[in-house]
């Protein structure tokens, strides 16, 4: 495995500056974004796939720093029921999709999006239940009209210019957001939809990492280290279905924290064991998203931590046996 980083942490800085900073952490891979909710800051693919010169050099300052691209990611709803928020996202994920053949890469990052709940809708429609049965009436028109048509012809599209791995984060708020979930659309699309496996999302839902990685094997195509802390008094009194800002940290049921800040060093062992047990063995890419810390030392912490727990070397020979 290799200890990475989602660049975007650093987004006020330019690539070379961030990949400096990176590099004196020891980190090995790097995710970049390029387009949807991470931005563009270190990679435009309508710059790069347009300008051979910019494209050489943003190349060459991976190299400086002897670091390995993980990933592209686009996060973003290219199924939004608004058409022209739709289409942006969609030329998001397919400029990304482009940029990554132009890199030699063969995996890109998003989610799966979320439609509305009819052709006239305006904003997206999150079901979070079966009854009344009204919701599983928006599920059929979501999956069956809008999401599964939607991903066969961006697989299509990706497989031509060879990207061979879509990883949609399971995240609530889109149609995929949990092993079942993505499950169902690799099933409906193809063995190249696959997860990026992100446990602070599945934390607060109620599930537990390690029966996920168990459950979805070789579907695992990358992975974020980032943590959740649940509040037990504010879930006590209000469950985890929390709405309230981000910000408003000391009344919400769960945040997110660097990596230990939420669990201790036994779940984070446990979480890297399983995903070696199942045959994963690529980045662990840190995401930030410690509201309780400054980018610096949210990094630093998840850094020095994550050394403790990850396996870098291959196994051995069962030499004792």
């Amino acid at each position: 495995m290799k200890l990475g980083v989602f660049t975007c942490l650093l987004g006020d800085k330019s690539l070379d500056e961030a990949l400096s900073y990176f590099s004196e952490k020891g980190i090995q891979m790097v995710e970049i974004g390029c387009g949807g909710y991470p931005g563009k800051s270190h990679a435009d693919p309508e710059i790069l796939l347009n300008d051979d010169k910019a494209l050489e050099e943003f190349k060459n300052t991976i190299k400086k720093y002897n670091l390995e691209i993980s990933a592209l990611s686009c996060h973003g709803n290219p199924v939004h029921p608004q058409k022209d928020i739709a289409q942006a996202f969609d030329k998001d994920i397919r400029n990304c999709i482009l940029l990554a053949e132009k890199l030699g890469i063969t995996q890109i990052n998003t989610f799966s999006g979320c439609p509305g709940d009819h052709e006239g809708a305006k904003y997206p429609n999150w079901v979070t239940c079966p009854w009344p049965d009204d919701f599983l009436t928006i599920l059929e028109y979501q999956w069956n009209e809008v999401l599964i048509p939607y991903w066969k012809d961006l697989v299509k599209f990706a497989k031509e210019h060879g990207v061979n791995k879509i990883a949609l984060e399971l995240h609530p708020g889109f149609s995929v957001y949990n092993t079942h979930s993505l499950l169902k659309l690799r099933e409906a699309v193809g063995k190249e939809i696959g997860a990026n496996l992100d446990p602070s999302h599945l934390i607060w839902q109620g599930m537990d990492p390690v029966a996920v990685i168990r459950e979805l094997k070789d579907a695992i195509f990358h992975f974020h280290a980032k943590d959740t802390k649940i509040d037990i008094y504010n879930t006590a009194k209000n469950g985890v279905l929390d709405t309230q800002h981000y910000g408003d940290v000391i009344n919400r049921s769960w945040v997110f924290r660097s990596v230990g800040y939420g669990n201790e060093y036994s779940k984070w062992k446990d979480i890297i064991s399983n995903l070696r047990l199942v045959g994963y063995d690529y980045a662990i890419s840190i995401e930030h998203e410690d509201s309780l810390m400054s980018q610096n030392e949210g990094l630093t912490k998840a850094v020095e931590f994550l050394k403790e727990v990850i396996t870098f070397e291959g196994t051995g020979e069962m030499w004792w046996a």
